[in-house]
């Protein structure tokens, strides 16, 4: 079962059912074919999280460039580090 129906989800609830998926699987419980389904569904919701990651990214890039004309040039983003 390969499910792409991540694109409609929102970052957040696409990371949430992620860590859901991964606490399943953890425990051990699924079947070999319920374990494959959660890993191929996992799968996709991490290339979801990761195109919305950069293009988030490119979007914090373009709005911090400085100057006008040749003087523009883009600062790589910095997350916190708490």
């Amino acid at each position: 079962m390969t499910d792409d129906s991540s694109e409609g989800v929102d970052f957040e609830k696409a990371l949430k059912e992620l860590e859901e998926l991964v606490e399943r699987m953890e425990k051990g419980d699924l079947s070999l074919e319920h374990s494959l389904q959660a890993f191929e569904r996992g799968i996709a919701l991490t290339r979801h999280c990761q195109k919305a990651l950069t293009e988030a990214e490119q979007k914090v890039e373009i709005l911090t460039r400085e100057g006008e004309g040749d003087e523009d040039r883009a600062e790589p983003f910095a997350p916190d580090t708490e």
